[in-house]
């Protein structure tokens, strides 16, 4: 009699993983109400004072300062930092980060289906992840890497990532820096100019007003907006840097087979001793 051959088991289908939708940016409204308030205050100051907006719109002051403070940046900058920095003024006035507790949600998804069916079984959803970091650390876990050389690697990026973003972010800080200099510098060369019209003792009050006004331009453009804008950048860059280190310990554990519901405990918890809300958030979500 012969033998029946066994039919193979039908593997078992692995359940796609919805990845976190691509956040669309949000226009920043801390950033713009500032802006409105910083010089709402300044102009309306002045025009309680009597004064008029056309006494501080000068355009030389304004091309003095700007093109000086600009020369200043490019002499002292690389170019691939300064592009780099030019690209991240967006970061300034709209926020484009993932809600962290997407990021958790797409984790626990990953843990369930490696606890299911292994590892391997994420090969192709690790390959569809749009997010460049957590698709590098999920396949290096299934090519079998060592933890100690994923956790390795992936802190080199993450390392690598935040010191050129807070380069970026320190040329706003040096322009910060040179523009109140610039100022000073159109405001010597107005009162240079006036020092030439002394006979006309009518011109020389109005002459030296408008020579200061490059010093406004300067000191304002950097405590303003050039400074400002570079402390806003690293809040920005370490917001990013600690959602980086959460996939990172989201796919360290799931690695180490770690159960779904304490996946979820920790990374939350991970969140709200970083400060970050958004393990309260995902709480409160599961729980109504």
């Amino acid at each position: 009699m012969a033998d029946q051959a066994t039919p193979l088991a039908a593997p078992r289908s692995v359940p796609h993983i919805q990845s976190p939708k691509p956040t669309a940016a949000r226009p920043d409204l801390a950033t713009l109400s500032g802006l409105v308030l910083a010089f709402g205050g300044i102009l309306g100051g002045l025009i309680m004072e009597g004064g008029k907006i056309r006494d501080v719109s000068q355009i030389t002051a304004a091309f003095i300062v700007l093109g000086g403070t600009l020369g200043a940046v490019l002499i002292s900058t690389p170019v691939p930092i300064l592009m780099g920095a030019a690209r991240r003024i967006g970061h300034v006035f709209a926020d484009a980060s993932d809600p962290p507790d997407g990021v958790i949600e797409q984790l626990i998804g990953f843990a369930t289906a490696a606890r299911r069916n292994g590892l391997v079984a994420l090969e192709d959803e690790a390959l569809k992840v749009e997010d460049p970091f957590l698709r590098k650390a999920l396949n290096l876990a299934v090519d079998g890497t060592d933890l100690q050389e994923i956790r390795g690697m992936m802190q080199l990026d993450i390392e690598v990532s935040e010191n050129r973003a807070f380069a970026e972010a320190r040329v706003f800080e040096c322009a910060g820096g040179y523009s109140p200099t610039i100022g000073i510098i159109g405001a010597v060369m107005g009162l240079i100019q006036v020092m030439k019209n002394l006979a006309n003792i009518n011109e020389v009050g109005h002459g030296i007003a408008v020579a200061f006004v490059a010093t406004v331009y300067g000191v304002g453009l950097a405590n303003l907006l050039l400074l400002p804008a570079a402390t806003k950048i690293k809040a920005r860059v370490e917001s990013e840097t600690l959602l980086r280190e959460l996939k990172l310990e989201g796919v360290v554990a799931i690695v180490e087979g770690l159960n779904p519901k304490l996946l979820r405990d920790k990374l939350e918890a991970y969140l709200q001793a970083s400060g970050k809300p958004g393990g309260r958030r995902a709480s409160a979500a599961r729980g109504s």
